[in-house]
């Protein structure tokens, strides 16, 4: 059994990443910034992670921020990576990092082509929204006594665990490069999405759909970040919501 340093190993995802590989008899490393004995900040990089690093197979990079610093994070980790000489460093992108003008996805982007130009062994697996990523957004906006979507968006929300499920088997394996893309079941228009949220949690909302500015949105329109050839994920929005809230009310 091999050493695998998780980065991220405490988030929605890399948790599960852990789990998986540490059932399968793996010996893991969950790095994050407050898990101790791998508490460290990628983004400041320094001794600690290079400790971290030190006689790990493989390393499987799932930490990530919208706040900024995935680029210094990621170039932390490489070096790192490189000094130690890890024989493989996964990595999880998202769909359309390469179409969607938006910055955390020009963010994502440039994280892999530090990947790709890292000199180590690669795979990279890019997958579509979490459905949990999805309920986060819908409960913001439904906040305010009208929730405002975006006109003409659709998503394929994909189960975490299925994503965490191919990390970890691609973990154990050779670098494989770019593998196919991991997408949701289903594509589905956000306004239905959302829709199904407010039954799911009871909750009655008028919906607006709102035409966007700019070139993001546009790309998000034309499905700039869908997979709907990879729609390989088993578990649909509604049964993720089953399975969160119980069955839909309506109160």
């Amino acid at each position: 059994m091999s050493t695998i340093l998780v980065t991220g190993g405490t988030g929605t995802l890399g948790r599960l990443v852990a789990e998986r590989l540490r059932a399968d008899g793996h010996e893991v490393r969950v790095l994050s910034r407050h898990s101790r004995p791998y508490a460290v900040d990628l983004r400041e990089g320094g001794p600690a992670l290079d400790e971290a690093v030190a006689g790990a197979d493989t390393v499987v990079h799932c930490a990530s921020s919208p706040q900024g610093g995935d680029e210094e994070a990621a170039g932390h980790l490489i070096a790192a990576a490189r000094r130690a000489g890890a024989a493989h460093l996964v990595c999880v992108s998202i769909v359309g990092v390469d179409r969607v003008p938006f910055g955390y996805y020009q963010t994502k982007h440039a994280v892999e082509r530090l990947v790709v130009e890292s000199g180590l062994g690669w795979t990279l697996l890019r997958a579509t929204q979490f459905h949990d990523l999805l309920v986060d957004l819908f409960e913001r906006l439904a906040k305010p006594p009208v929730m405002l979507l975006p006109a003409a968006v659709g998503d394929q929300p994909v189960e975490v665990a299925e994503v965490a499920d191919r990390l970890a088997e691609l973990a154990v394996g050779a670098p494989a490069g770019r593998v196919p893309d991991l997408g949701g079941p289903e594509v589905r228009s956000l306004e239905s999405l959302a829709r199904a949220y407010l039954r799911a949690v009871g909750r009655r909302r008028p919906i607006l759909n709102l035409p966007l500015p700019g070139r993001a949105y546009r790309s998000f329109r034309e499905g700039g970040h869908l997979a709907p050839r990879r729609a390989v994920g088993k578990r649909t929005f509604e049964e993720y919501l089953t399975a969160r809230f119980g069955p839909a009310l309506e109160r």
